[in-house]
């Protein structure tokens, strides 16, 4: 297996600055170039380090950049690896803990907040409720492996849940036992640019592209049991559609 410094842009060459900051521009081209392959697991810090002729303290200041970025994942008692992106089929209503877990990511959410309330005008709109209708509101960033994926903004009708039934990092799973996980849903998705504040929760440039994306998910008696907007990392996620002629 060659070395990795036989695959990697020599750290002597052009341009100037601190040797963990070249070697961390080294590694992020070749991630990005999939000289590094997704899901390929880096040698151990120590064996890396010899291999690449740096410090074990330079070595980790370079990968814990690329780590913060996403394209490292580190996983405890296993090693770091090449993050591999996610593909996200449109044709299934998954979570995004299913999501992850399908992958054999470990998921966890970080509140930004939770209420309750009357459902506002623009909410009433969405859901299809009644004014002063009581609603529950959940704002999160979804993190995979540590790494911070997405931010999530979520309305759920009163009847559908209680607040304190979301104890996990899956809303699908709490609407499932409470009967009221949605079987059907419509999704609308854009491609955005991250302002500062999203950009600073992701742990991400200001400015980087991402995918935002619109759902609203309906019961079976075509009542809406969920409102949500999120922005993903474009550097993370594809998604994924199949298409056929067949009416």
């Amino acid at each position: 297996m060659p070395l990795l410094a036989e695959k990697i842009r020599p750290l002597d060459g052009p341009g100037g600055g601190p040797l963990y900051r070249r070697l961390e521009d080294a590694l992020r081209d070749a991630l990005r170039d999939q000289v590094l392959q997704p899901n390929e697991a880096l040698p151990a810090e120590r064996d890396l380090a010899a291999d690449l002729s740096v410090s074990r303290i330079t070595l980790r200041k370079a990968l814990d950049a690329l780590v913060s970025e996403g394209l490292l994942i580190r996983r405890q008692g296993a090693g770091t690896f090449v993050a591999g992106r996610v593909e996200k089929q449109f044709a299934k209503l998954s979570s995004f803990s299913e999501d992850m877990a399908a992958r054999g990511r470990t998921v966890r959410s970080e509140w930004l907040g939770r209420s309750s309330g009357a459902v506002t005008p623009d909410e009433s709109l969405t859901l299809g409720l009644s004014p002063g209708t009581p609603v529950y509101r959940f704002n999160r960033i979804r993190f995979a492996d540590e790494t911070p994926m997405a931010i999530e903004y979520s309305t759920i009708p009163g009847f559908g849940l209680d607040s304190e039934d979301v104890v996990g990092p899956s809303l699908y799973a709490a609407l499932e036992v409470t009967g009221n996980r949605p079987v059907r849903a419509l999704q609308r998705l854009r491609a955005v640019l991250f302002n500062a504040e999203q950009a600073a929760l992701l742990g991400i440039e200001a400015g980087a592209p991402g995918l935002y994306i619109e759902r609203r998910g309906f019961l079976a008696d075509g009542r809406v049991i969920e409102a949500t907007r999120s922005w993903y990392r474009g550097d993370a996620y594809d998604f994924v559609a199949e298409l056929d002629t067949r009416g």
